[in-house]
């Protein structure tokens, strides 16, 4: 029982895939809307269906300095230490170039991180290894992973889209401007141009562009009544062959 209904989500939880690509691409370009919300019915089972921008996150890969450090310490990090972090996750990903390696660089990177994992010196392929940089606090990751990605591609956050942690975590943002932000934002949900200006400084790190990855959370609830969800990052591809490849599921 437990297995046919693992099979009969994961064929639902596909279908809500495959109609949020529709909704997409059966909209004009300039008219997709990249976050909304639509539940349906099949098979005795309702899916509820919430998408959103990869763009809404912090990408791992992408983020300058200023962006990472604003977000460790908005999750409570101390400045100076914010900035250390920043510094770790920018090392970490940041490629060597093989001609000026020597045995005090490999000694140096085996520094940079927990025993056992020597730095990637590349991008990140996956939030959790965030989790394998030394000196990055347990606790700070664990908050801070609700707020990254690394399927955005783009150094900026969407605007319209990122939830209130990653506003506040723009360079330079108080607490009164983050509220008038969200408070303009509830009732303009799609100015973009007033709600890029309100950033002041911070506007170079924020954009209203959407991403072509999309994540999509969909909790199905079988005839029975048990409940089981998933959480899919999807890539949109514009041609009739494969309108969009699976890049994570979890």
């Amino acid at each position: 029982v437990v297995y046919e209904d693992r099979f009969r989500a994961e064929a639902l939880v596909s279908a809500a895939l495959e109609l949020t690509a529709y909704r997409q691409f059966a909209a004009a370009p300039q008219q997709r809307l990249s976050h909304g919300r639509f539940d349906f019915q099949l098979g005795g089972a309702v899916v509820e269906v919430v998408y959103r921008s990869e763009a809404a996150r912090i990408d791992l890969n992408a983020a300058p300095k200023p962006l990472l450090a604003g977000l460790f310490s908005s999750l409570g990090a101390r400045p100076e230490d914010a900035e250390h972090y920043a510094n770790r996750v920018i090392e970490w990903r940041t490629p060597r170039p093989k001609s000026t390696e020597n045995q005090s660089g490999r000694v140096a990177d085996q520094a940079m991180a927990e025993p056992g994992h020597a730095p990637r010196a590349a991008k990140f392929p996956h939030v959790g290894e965030l989790t394998l940089v030394q000196g990055v606090p347990s606790a700070i990751t664990e908050r801070a992973l609700p707020f990254l990605t690394v399927f955005s591609g783009k150094p900026q956050v969407n605007i319209l889209e990122a939830p209130p942690e990653v506003i506040a975590a723009l360079p330079g943002m108080t607490p009164d401007r983050v509220r008038s932000v969200l408070t303009y934002r509830q009732a303009f949900p799609n100015d973009g141009k007033v709600l890029l200006a309100m950033l002041g400084g911070a506007q170079q790190y924020g954009t209203i562009e959407g991403s072509k990855a999309l994540r999509i959370t969909a909790q199905v609830t079988l005839a029975k009544g048990r409940q089981l969800s998933s959480e899919v990052v999807i890539l949109l591809f514009d041609n009739d062959k494969a309108p969009f490849s699976v890049l994570s599921w979890h």
